[in-house]
């Protein structure tokens, strides 16, 4: 292309980190176009109803635009009006509910063909950032009757299990998360961990009503124990030395956690360190060993989602806008 057109991204993944990337791109002079298989920050849409933030507006903010809020930390609500707000003061296109079928290399460009309620759709474009996060692939237990229709990996609300039998299955913030709403809701709840005790993570001001609920037990606790399989109301789980137990479900709650998905990655040639999950790149432009092709978001912490948030990934457009600028300005 010559030098007098400006570049045109694809952006794949309409969350905060995503949209934040748009921004960077576009005052950078880069046309960006972003693409989601769902809604604008579906992430956030499916955290629970009533959530709060850990962190405060300013720290989850992008591209300077002020996050006014009602209590000195975000709730759900006012994160999902921010960001739709987000991408109609900064004009971000956006194509939503159109899912990536496949990128394929294109003499420099990227072909990315897209998939829409009339069929597939070709976008040619100089760069592709990926910035899918990890929400949309959970952590699967691999059990007879996960895929059930009472057995679920994403936590709403509590109102449907009043005076019902449920089992949470995870120890670290979702699990304990849940299990204190669906207490609060009147569900009968019991927590299954395969360690002996929550995890180190959950946060500061959880923990002592947490403790409390188990050590009154108004939430029953299975520690050192796996679930090995589900039922239409039991959950069959082992302890550490094999012995089975049958404990009532009405409902299942699997808060094991999620991976980043690479099949886009690998499907243009991104390594993926094996390992960490962590995909081949450089931090000082997140671009990839396949040129042209960059991560943004949590993808680029692999298996460990604790070391990139919003906070920290929605600097990394910044960080991109200028590569893809002197990219193009090489004739690249």
């Amino acid at each position: 292309m010559s030098v007098e057109e400006s570049p045109a991204a694809a952006i794949i993944g309409a969350g905060p980190c995503g949209l934040a990337t748009a921004i960077s791109l576009e005052r950078a002079g880069v046309r960006a176009t972003v693409f989601d298989r769902s809604c604008v920050v579906s992430s956030i849409a499916s955290y629970p109803i009533y959530m709060t933030f850990f962190s405060t507006a300013e720290r989850i903010s992008i591209g300077g635009l002020p996050f006014i809020t009602a209590g000195e930390k975000p709730t759900r609500r006012e994160a999902l009006a921010y960001y739709r707000m987000a991408v109609q003061y900064f004009g971000i296109k956006i194509r939503q509910y159109e899912p990536i079928v496949s990128i394929t290399p294109n003499g420099g460009r990227f072909v990315v063909r897209s998939a829409t309620v009339r069929g597939e759709l070709d976008t040619t474009v100089d760069a592709v950032v990926i910035a899918t996060g990890y929400f949309g692939t959970p952590n699967l237990l691999n059990v007879p009757g996960e895929s059930l229709p009472h057995v679920t990996h994403v936590y709403r609300e509590g109102h449907q299990a009043f005076q019902r039998d449920v089992v949470v299955v995870g120890g670290g913030n979702s699990a304990v998360d849940a299990a204190l709403d669906l207490w609060r809701c009147g569900a009968r709840v019991t927590l299954v961990h395969f360690a002996d005790r929550l995890d180190a993570n959950v946060k500061p001001w959880v923990l002592p009503d947490i403790k409390n609920r188990l050590a009154d037990g108004s939430i029953a606790a299975r520690w050192n124990t796996r679930v090995v399989a589900i039922e239409g109301d039991v959950v069959v789980v082992a302890d550490g030395q094999g012995k089975t137990d049958r404990l009532p479900a009405h409902q299942v709650y699997l808060m094991t956690g999620f991976t980043p998905s690479s099949e886009l990655l690998t499907q243009v040639g991104v390594s993926i360190d094996p390992a960490s999950g962590i995909p081949a790149h450089d931090p000082t432009t997140m671009e990839t060993n396949v040129p042209g092709v960059f991560v943004a978001g949590v993808l680029v912490s692999g298996y460990d989602a604790n070391k990139v948030f919003i906070e920290n990934g929605r600097n990394h457009g910044d960080l991109i806008a200028p590569r893809i600028v002197s990219r193009d300005l090489a004739g690249v």
